[in-house]
């Protein structure tokens, strides 16, 4: 071969390797590049940016004094509290002082439970004002409400007034042993009965909730209701306190919680509420009313004991509908003595009254103030009185509902089974607790939108009509207010880019090993 043809298939093997090199060193380098990022992504993430604080809100997150569930209220002065200057606020004072005993003794322990309940232990410190006074002055009685308490309506929410109802002890004849004039019995709590958190002995049971009985060692049902143990499901086991002619006369002493049984010997027994059987309390003048045998405003419980003396089948039936069965203990009081209340001490005839425990403290002053059928069936007689509360019941529920004691025997009962009224509730609420000063330490609300704001987003939406506010004013018509969402703009539509053809690959020969 010539010396130029051996030069120039030198310098085309040399290229080639050259090309190649580069090549091989190209791909080298990219794949060294993707490893490294691979690395860095999975391995060596970068430190994120801190999220920018929140922006604080316009009002600040102020805890309330206090919360009524399902309540409204508002702050009074004095002088807005109608009929306050005609009450006796010494007979109320000295009703006051008697619920300071137990509130002075059971302070400490609120404290360290953390009482949950609308004024906690703050009923302490005009309790501890209250032990150095012994008052004998009405005067002066008022100055030490309006100097320690802060007068506040209440009501349910959304209604204008509260409600009452009166209550009594009856006084009824009785014997120690059964006969055939005596042969309804008066139960004491059986010792099978349960409820959850308790022991079965404790002093004090709730009078709400779901109780029960125990089969065995550990199997619980629903305990026996109305028609069950007058049925006779828990008799001939060593009971009965005592034995009654009536079962009407141990229905309304159920319903009132406490009775005076007077034997024929002359003794007398003293019994209070000491538990129930778990079922919810049903008014047996509510039924007459539905079933119109009974007009609503004749309604009281001298009409109910009347029909049910006239029609004694009816009776029974009536009786079982309300399937809520309470149990006694006996209590050491004298005949001189009023009757003991949940709060654990003696009741004040017209001072007195029952409130519902879930809200409310015991001790806690109301003013009510309306009119009620006090002196007969047809009289408006005008009622401003400072009321303490010391007692409680199961049919007593909701802020502003109370049941008025008006101690015992035939007169307090006529004039509390005609009481069912709507009334005004102001509460006493302790100084410390007085919302006027924290509220003033809350900013102005911003501005109301202005006009032509609210026409072009209004806050109607009737589609929404789910819900039981919504339920309730369909059926009456009206449109349904509901915080809607201001409209934003319509956003940017996402496009997304069209996917590049994609190229067909070359037909390459095969190349043999």
């Amino acid at each position: 071969m010539a010396p130029e043809a051996r030069i120039k298939i030198l310098l085309k093997n040399s290229a080639t390797a050259l090309c190649a090199g580069v090549v091989v060193l190209s791909s080298f380098s990219l794949g060294a590049e993707a490893a490294r990022r691979h690395h860095r992504n999975h391995h060596h993430r970068l430190p994120q940016t801190p999220a920018a604080p929140p922006r604080a809100l316009p009002y600040p997150q102020l805890s309330l004094p206090f919360e009524i569930s399902g309540a409204q209220y508002l702050p009074l002065a004095w002088a807005d509290v109608k009929g306050w200057g005609d009450d006796n606020h010494l007979a109320a004072y000295k009703t006051f002082r008697a619920s300071c005993k137990s509130i002075n003794a059971q302070n400490g322990a609120a404290e360290a439970k953390g009482e949950s309940k609308a004024l906690g232990a703050s009923l302490g410190e005009p309790c501890r004002a209250a032990k150095t006074l012994d008052l004998t002055d009405d005067g002066k009685a008022k100055i030490f409400f309006e100097e320690n308490f802060t007068p506040l309506r209440i009501s349910r929410l959304g209604e204008p007034d509260g409600f009452v109802t009166g209550y009594y002890e009856p006084v009824l004849e009785g014997s120690r042993t059964q006969t055939d004039v005596y042969n309804v019995p008066v139960y004491r709590r059986p010792s099978n009965l349960f409820v959850r958190g308790y022991k079965q002995d404790s002093v004090s049971l709730p009078n709400k909730g779901p109780v029960y009985r125990k089969i065995g060692r550990r199997k619980l049902v629903p305990y026996y209701d109305r028609g069950e143990i007058e049925d006779g499901k828990i008799a001939g086991r060593g009971l009965e306190i005592a034995w009654l002619k009536d079962p009407t006369d141990l229905l309304f002493a159920q319903i009132q919680g406490s009775a005076r049984i007077k034997f024929e010997d002359g003794s007398s027994v003293r019994l209070n509420y000491d538990a129930y059987n778990g079922y919810p309390y049903t008014a047996v003048g509510r039924i007459l009313i539905e079933r119109g045998i009974i007009p609503k405003e004749e309604m009281s419980m001298q009409r109910i004991r009347e029909w049910m003396t006239q029609n004694p089948d009816g009776a029974k039936e009536l009786r079982r509908a309300n399937r809520a069965y309470i149990f006694f203990r006996e209590v050491n009081l004298s005949d001189k003595e009023e009757a003991v209340g949940a709060q654990g001490i003696p009741l004040t005839a017209g001072r007195s009254i029952a409130v519902d425990k879930s809200l409310h403290v015991y001790g806690t002053p109301f003013f009510i103030e309306g009119e009620l059928p006090i002196e007969s069936e047809r009289a408006r007689t005008p009622f401003h009185r400072l009321m303490i509360a010391q007692d409680t019941g199961s049919a007593i529920i909701g802020p502003a509902r109370a049941d008025l004691f008006f101690g015992a025997g035939a007169d307090a009962g006529r004039v509390s089974g005609r009481l069912r009224h709507p009334m005004h509730f102001v509460m006493l609420v302790p100084k410390s607790l007085d919302p006027a000063p924290r509220a003033a330490k809350l900013p102005i609300p911003d501005p109301r939108p202005s006009e032509k704001i609210a026409k072009l987003f209004p806050q109607t939406d009737p589609a929404k009509i789910g819900t039981p506010v919504a339920a309730a004013a369909q059926g009456r018509n009206e449109t349904v207010a509901v915080a809607g969402p201001v409209p934003l703009p319509v956003p940017r539509p996402a496009i997304e880019p069209a996917p590049e053809p994609r190229r067909p690959a070359k037909n390459r020969p095969h190349r043999p090993q």
